[in-house]
């Protein structure tokens, strides 16, 4: 379990708790979200990349085509288990770690650019920003990445969050609004911000893929207990039936890149 008093004012959650839903609802990133990794020279042919906070390793598994020898690490068993799994069903060649971001124990000049996608806020930064600056090698990069549905501007999403928000009245995810990916002042010691891009999207859903990945964020599945789970699972989903057209429908979101390079 991790408990953090920046999220969620403190609730416990554990995603090993919805690792299978993780694995089945979080692969939602559209292809441009990779196209613009690669724009920023990351991924590709004979870098090493390591992807920190990789859940069931949704970045590696999705950025294996362009290149480059991917390791990705989480804190979380179930998660790394999930990515395995899934690694050898596609026959990647990906080698995937349970260790926290501030454990990480690799050689320093290691990687070409460390990557976190969806993951940032939970890390300490005092403790990962001079370590990822020496894993990096010269002119590493440190890429950051999110993608966040719309709630204001998407009644489906505005209307799946209100119900998050009666089950986990504390859940931090809540709200968010088209923005730059914040930096912490910690991190601007060892890195300078080079590049930063946010874009609009529509992802496409169905009824069916839209309940999984609410069920599957951290306010839902990885912190409800199994009676509030089947409570929520019951209203999300009769919300689904009264609000979402059969079929594929797309939910309005928003990603964000943010490129650092490594002082040294």
């Amino acid at each position: 379990m991790i408990s953090d008093k920046r999220i969620d004012k403190g609730k416990a959650f554990n995603w090993g708790k919805t690792s299978e839903d993780y694995a089945k609802f979080r692969d939602i990133y559209p292809p441009i979200f990779y196209e613009k990794i690669v724009e920023r020279n990351v991924g590709v042919e004979g870098q090493t990349v390591l992807d920190i906070g990789t859940g069931t390793g949704v970045l590696p598994l999705n950025m294996y085509k362009y290149g480059a020898k991917w390791i990705g690490t989480d804190i979380s068993e179930n998660q790394i288990e999930q990515a395995k799994i899934l690694a050898q069903k596609a026959n990647m060649d990906i080698e995937f770690l349970t260790s926290s971001a501030e454990a990480l124990n690799f050689p320093e000049n290691s990687f070409d650019a460390v990557t976190a996608c969806q993951c940032f806020w939970y890390f300490d930064y005092k403790v990962i920003a001079p370590k990822l600056a020496k894993l990096l090698k010269k002119n590493g990069k440190l890429i950051i990445l999110c993608m966040e549905w719309l709630p204001f501007e998407d009644k489906i999403a505005g209307a799946s969050e209100a119900i998050i928000l009666k089950y986990s009245p504390n859940w931090s995810g809540a709200g968010e609004t088209k923005k730059p990916i914040p930096i912490a002042d910690e991190l601007k010691e060892y890195f300078e911000v080079v590049y930063h891009e946010e874009y609009d999207l529509d992802v496409p859903f169905t009824r069916e893929s839209w309940h999984g990945r609410m069920r599957a964020c951290r306010g839902v599945g990885a912190s409800l207990n199994e009676k509030e789970l089947a409570e929520w699972n019951r209203e999300h989903w009769d919300l689904m039936l009264r609000v979402a057209p059969e079929g594929e429908f797309g939910i309005r979101h928003f990603a964000a890149i943010a490129e650092l390079r490594v002082k040294k």
